[in-house]
């Protein structure tokens, strides 16, 4: 059989055309506006904001080193005595000695000038550290959310892809089968038409069994504990957020909780480090006692007495306690601007790499759109008029319907690749629900 080429190419350069016009218009003017927030996807950060027990851990450590403030700066508890001085043992008796008398005493422990001021500094930097981390870990939780979200969404729109290929591939069968039994096709027509219908069927289940554990996994992050409910998500659309400017690092290092938490940590090591060596200086214990004396034996009366002391530690110690708490806080103090600065370079690549990714997506989801997945629909439509005719064989239509099914699957795995790393953008900036 003579095929006329010449025909062919003119058809698909026109189909071609056609579609890709009717396809390049309203994506052009999608990318020119940011699409709509997807309310599902709000409902579901809401609920997990609310719900994961984990986050709801982290808010319970934050609550309780809020309340290590207060205490951090008060003072010890005073002492109260009770008690009998100076009373003769031979025979025992409250009279007959002058100082013999029963007391009453109050001490109270006093630090040094500015200990409690820096305790009450280093508890309270401990918290806001501790406040920013359940910030940074709300954010994760916000990313992990979006990030499952897109997975499953990439999962749903496979299977859609599937089932209309699926749909295709049957008509392609109908096809083949009805030019065979007319004796215009080969029986291997309709026989590879079937191997690629099974082989969609394997993939279909491979899909199904993958939904279940996404599915799971977002369930689980969401914090329900009822029994499995599907959960619903729209179809895959770009989403908006992923150009930054050039000091998008900058922005980061301001904003990102998780780096404002080693800021923090560096401050309450550094307050630390001031309490140590403010502990060379001595604290004090003031101790107040009254002394209540009974009559003399011939019944003269004894005056009652009042004892006003202060006693201070002497910190001698110091190579053996001193120095070694003042090394361990400047170490530690070195060890918090250290894991800074690192988590500062960690940041900054993490964040210049999903920029890279999160760009090349988007261009690569548009020339998919607005090109690429309308080529392919022509090249199938050509193939198949051309096929009813003769003018092409099965293999090659069945190869043009297949690579449909192809750019189709890559336009959606493009899709979710960039709305996750916007999401991974979103957290290393420090944004929270967009």
């Amino acid at each position: 059989m003579v095929i006329d080429s010449s025909r062919l190419i003119r058809r698909f350069a026109g189909c071609a055309l056609g579609l890709a016009l009717a396809w390049a218009a309203p994506m052009t003017a999608a990318a020119d506006r940011p699409p709509p927030t997807d309310p599902q996807l709000a409902d579901l950060l809401g609920e997990a904001v609310a719900n994961n027990p984990e986050l709801a851990a982290a808010r319970s450590e934050r609550d309780a080193a809020q309340q290590r403030i207060a205490p951090a700066g008060a003072l010890e508890d005073p002492m109260l005595e009770l008690g009998v001085i100076n009373a003769p043992l031979d025979p025992l008796s409250l009279r007959r000695e002058d100082m013999t008398m029963k007391m009453l005493g109050l001490s109270q422990k006093l630090p040094f000038a500015g200990k409690r001021d820096l305790r009450r500094a280093v508890a309270t930097a401990d918290a806001d550290s501790v406040e920013l981390a359940v910030q940074e870990a709300s954010n994760q939780l916000v990313r992990d959310v979006r990030v499952a979200y897109e997975e499953l969404a990439f999962n749903a729109e496979s299977q859609r892809i599937v089932a209309r290929t699926r749909t295709a591939l049957e008509q392609l069968e109908a096809i083949a089968r009805s030019r065979y039994d007319v004796g215009q096709a080969a029986q291997n027509d309709v026989l590879d038409s079937q191997t690629e219908l099974e082989r969609l069927r394997i993939e279909q289940l491979r899909l199904t069994r993958e939904n279940t554990v996404l599915q799971s996994e977002l369930r689980r992050l969401l914090g329900r504990t009822g029994p499995p409910t599907p959960i619903n998500v729209a179809a895959p659309q770009l989403a908006a957020g992923s150009a930054l400017g050039v000091d998008s690092a900058g922005l980061a290092i301001e904003n990102r909780p998780q780096l404002l938490a080693l800021q923090a940590l560096v401050e309450r090591n550094t307050r630390s480090l001031d309490l140590a060596q403010r502990e060379y200086y001595p604290d004090f214990d003031l101790k107040l006692q009254y002394g209540q004396r009974d009559r003399a034996p011939d019944g003269m009366p004894r005056d009652d007495m009042v004892s006003l002391t202060v006693g201070l530690n002497l910190p001698i110690w110091r190579k053996s306690r001193l120095e070694p708490q003042v090394a361990e806080a400047r170490a530690m103090r070195s060890q918090a601007q250290s894991m800074l600065a690192a988590q500062q370079l960690e940041t900054r690549a993490a964040l210049e790499e999903q920029q890279a990714i999160a760009r090349q997506s988007r261009q690569s989801a548009e020339l998919y759109q607005s090109t690429l997945l309308p080529q392919v629909h022509a090249s199938v439509t050509s193939a198949l008029a051309a096929y009813r005719v003769g003018g092409v064989d099965f293999l090659t239509l069945r190869q043009a319907q297949l690579r449909e099914f192809d750019v189709a699957t890559e336009l959606a795995e493009t899709i979710a690749n960039h709305n996750k790393a916007v999401a991974e953008i979103d957290l290393l900036v420090g944004r929270s629900v967009p």
